[in-house]
């Protein structure tokens, strides 16, 4: 009998080895913000194939089921309605878009599903806290409030806002006017502006009437790098400040030759910062597959290190609720210079920003 049941192991331990966690992702892979996409997405795989070469979790392998909304909430929530009710994931990870979290917010909370490291910095996921999100960047209004604070510092007040008509777009709005508050100072332009197909024919004008000194410009890849470009067309030199939702070299590379001196929040340290050791080790890994790190690769990076210290923490037998406390677990983990901390009360986990210029190379300068 003793024989038969080693034999009966032995006979099952390449299954055991092949077995899966399955992780859900939506995310605009076509679309006007495809370029960042891939980005955070081939960051994240850094690590998650780097973590699989050695064994995966607790024995078993991650899988990333990616499915592509196309930057349309509606999509986006039809994908996850998939994902979480047909493909059985443990967690969801590294969406993209603020309405389009908020598309699939009712079902998380419905199947008791972790959503890890959603790539947008809403305050609405923030506060107040929401049990089944997990935040791994700080939020928009911070960029928003720095980017205000950082022009007026530099003596800059004639400043338009350009905001996409939508959640992201508002949430941005209202830091940069706790920006304004602090600075004393009132923008002399608020545009609002449609998320899919904005019309500059009716944002540059009130920029250029106002004789504008920097436009503060909340939107997303291709709507800001159009508008840009439509910006210099009409013989402005405006500062252009945009959030860190683009800082991606997919957004540098649509701007071309415009893109030279446009200010980018960012909410982590510069990719060539090697004092701090998870910079260095996406560095290595980046090479070893000849890839370029971004600062969105960066993002995806540290996001799939979360995910793995969470599905780590669940055990050998994880579950969606198991993951979910394992997640609200974590204190003081170290990344790699930065130290992340999530409980029942703080779901944000790390509160960086700083600023990055793009150079006449089109790399990001600190």
């Amino acid at each position: 009998m003793k024989k038969f049941v080693v034999a009966a192991v032995a006979a099952l331990a390449p299954l055991w080895a092949c077995s899966q966690i399955v992780i859900g992702q939506t995310a605009g892979f076509s679309g006007p913000v495809a370029a960042g996409v891939k980005e955070t997405t081939d960051g994240a795989r850094l690590w998650i194939d780097s973590v699989n070469a050695k064994g995966g979790v607790n024995g078993q392998k991650i899988e990333l089921v990616s499915l592509d909304d196309k930057f349309e909430p509606p999509l986006a929530a039809a994908n996850a309605k998939v994902l979480i009710e047909e493909k059985n994931v443990l967690a969801m990870f590294l969406n993209r878009g603020t309405p389009h979290t908020e598309a699939i917010l009712p079902l998380l909370e419905a199947h008791g599903v972790a959503l890890v490291a959603p790539s947008t910095g809403a305050m609405l996921l923030h506060q107040p806290v929401k049990k089944t999100i997990f935040n791994v960047r700080s939020t928009y209004q911070r960029e928003a409030e720095k980017a205000v604070s950082h022009l007026h510092t530099l003596g800059i007040s004639r400043i338009v806002v350009v905001h996409a008509d939508d959640s992201f777009g508002l949430d941005g709005l209202e830091g940069a006017n706790k920006g304004f508050a602090k600075a004393g100072i009132q923008p002399v332009a608020v545009i609002k502006a449609d998320r899919g197909k904005p019309d500059y024919s009716k944002i540059i004008p009130p920029i250029t009437s106002k004789d504008a000194q920097a436009v503060l410009w909340i939107a997303s890849g291709n709507a800001v790098a159009d508008g840009v470009k439509a910006l210099r067309a009409a013989k402005s030199a405006a500062q252009v400040v945009t959030l860190s939702n683009n800082a991606s070299a997919g957004f540098v590379k649509s701007l071309g030759s415009a893109g030279h001196g446009v200010i980018v929040t960012q909410v982590f340290p510069s990719v060539r910062s090697y004092a701090y050791g998870f910079v260095k080790d996406a560095a290595a890994l980046a090479k070893e597959k000849n890839l370029e790190l971004s600062p969105q690769m960066l993002e995806g990076f540290v996001a799939a290190k979360v995910l793995v210290e969470g599905l780590r923490r669940a055990g050998p037998n994880p579950t969606r609720a198991k993951v979910v406390a394992a997640l609200e677990s974590i204190r003081k983990f170290d990344l790699g210079g930065l130290e992340l901390n999530f409980g029942p009360e703080d779901h944000t986990g790390l509160d960086f920003a700083d600023l990055s210029i793009i150079g006449a190379d089109g790399k990001f300068k600190r």
